[in-house]
């Protein structure tokens, strides 16, 4: 299995958009790119969200896209027709996992409690998405699970913010962590895309006093 975290560049960080349409989309990864963050997850939460991620990877070639919210087989691949260079899901099935298995693309299921993580385990897979990860027990689950499941990593998502990022970050088992809160709905529905910049410009600080 190919690792989705080794993909990612520069600060393991991963804004989370979700595009109303193409241009958006393009005017969100212009914004991110310009603050220095290099990684994107589309989630397929709009009509938009397929060909948005295909126009990214044509104009931005230089940052990490990949698909989230997937939900079966089908969006799996239809993702990866749209050139999508790593796959995410909210939650896992046999089903699902079998399919991004199957897809040969790197991939982080979504995972929410022990038996989760066991059923991923189980088949091999040893990164995984924590979703959604404030409500699911935070940084105190991590902990507790990480002397069982010693040898798996995770990507928080849900819930974090600029306050508790770099709590996550902190932990053994954590190797990135994703959000919105780099993205914020008010700058997107203002078409303030400096202001997206700054926001990312932002987090991308606090991980650099992690890495101090």
């Amino acid at each position: 299995m190919q690792s989705t975290f080794s993909m990612l560049k520069g600060a393991p960080l991963l804004p989370i958009i979700q595009p109303k349409s193409v241009n958006e989309g393009l005017h969100l990864a212009e914004a991110i790119a310009n603050s220095g963050l290099c990684n994107i997850e589309v989630v397929k939460r709009s009509d938009a969200a397929f060909d948005a991620l295909k126009a990214i990877r044509q104009q931005f070639p230089e940052l990490v896209v990949g698909m989230g919210t997937l939900l079966n087989r089908n969006h799996v691949f239809e993702a990866l027709d749209a050139d999508a260079q790593f796959l995410i899901t909210p939650t896992s099935s046999n089903e699902l996992l079998d399919s991004l298995i199957a897809s040969g693309a790197p991939f982080l299921p979504g995972v929410a409690s022990p038996s989760d993580i066991l059923m991923a385990y189980q088949k091999g897979i040893r990164e995984m998405k924590f979703f959604p990860a404030h409500l699911s027990g935070g940084t105190p689950f991590l902990k507790a699970i990480s002397s069982v499941f010693s040898d798996v990593t995770f990507c928080p998502t849900g819930g974090i913010n600029g306050d508790n990022a770099n709590d996550y970050l902190a932990l053994a088992n954590v190797n990135a962590v994703g959000g919105t809160w780099m993205v914020p709905a008010k700058a997107i529905a203002q078409k303030d895309w400096t202001a997206v910049t700054r926001a990312c410009k932002q987090s991308l600080s606090l991980f650099d006093e992690v890495a101090a």
